[in-house]
């Protein structure tokens, strides 16, 4: 890197957002290709006590910084909230897998628990999928309640990935389902008491972000295992007016669609 270079880099990264234990390098056009490139950035995130949101949009990572950076998140436990859209400008699709999956390395190293994890519009394609599949499989994402993938040209492929990512829950939920002693009505009900959408008897404490546990539920109509008869049953409730629904339109969108299929 040049010294010119250098210099551009130091009088950005002193520019650097802090606020509510988020640190950001969102918009900086910071060019991190080696892991001397990311020194700079290693240090903030090092000396960054009780991280819980890192941003990351607007600059462009490479295999080898992203590593580095991905070692430094290794001690990172209190991380929560992964802003890492519009990250890979200029890469080629075949460097972000290996890239995201070293980030996500370390942030299961470090015993991280995700409430939300941002890559939009990062263009990885189907493939690029492929980066970050271990990471939603881990207990690091058992707690995420946003997901965006917007405008990443996923496909069909990349949806086949995801959608493999939750195969141990797909397990014992089809497991459950087929018991004979299993209530599923009873099932749905107290899911939907959770969710806030059912008034209960029991002082049940609501979930305070239902983006989640709406997109799982998109998923889990869709299988055999799922009894169609509860379907007229989950959308009575998905559609009446309610404002935590309305706070997750797309998720809310995405169930509506499918349960009209079914």
């Amino acid at each position: 890197m040049a010294s010119e270079d250098i210099a551009k880099l130091a009088e950005t990264l002193a520019k650097t957002q802090v606020a509510g234990g988020q640190l950001s390098f969102k918009g900086k056009s910071l060019k991190l290709n080696t892991a001397e490139d990311a020194k700079d950035v290693i240090k903030e995130i090092e000396d960054f006590d009780s991280l819980e949101a890192l941003r990351l949009e607007g600059n462009t990572v490479g295999v080898e910084a992203a590593r580095v950076i991905a070692k430094a998140l290794e001690k990172k436990s209190e991380l929560k909230r992964c802003h890492w859209s519009d990250m890979f400008t200029g890469r080629l699709r075949t460097e972000i897998p290996p890239a995201l999956i070293s980030l996500g390395e370390g942030l299961i190293t470090a015993g991280a628990q995700l409430v939300e994890l941002d890559l939009s519009d990062n263009a990885f394609g189907p493939d690029g999928v492929q980066g970050f599949e271990a990471l939603l499989k881990s207990s690091a994402c058992f707690t995420l309640h946003e997901l965006k993938l917007n405008n990443c040209g996923m496909g069909i492929g990349g949806g086949k990935v995801g959608v493999a990512a939750l195969s141990p829950q797909n397990a014992l939920m089809k497991k459950a389902f087929s018991s004979s002693s299993f209530n599923s009505s009873a099932f749905l009900t107290r899911l939907l008491a959770h969710m806030g959408l059912l008034k209960s008897e029991d002082k049940v404490k609501a979930i305070a972000n239902l983006y989640g546990p709406l997109m799982a539920l998109n998923h889990m109509v869709q299988q055999d295992y799922f009894p169609k008869a509860l379907a007229p049953l989950l959308l009575a409730f998905i559609t009446k007016p309610n404002s935590a629904l309305e706070s997750c339109s797309f998720a809310r969108h995405s169930l509506l669609q499918t349960l009209y299929k079914v």
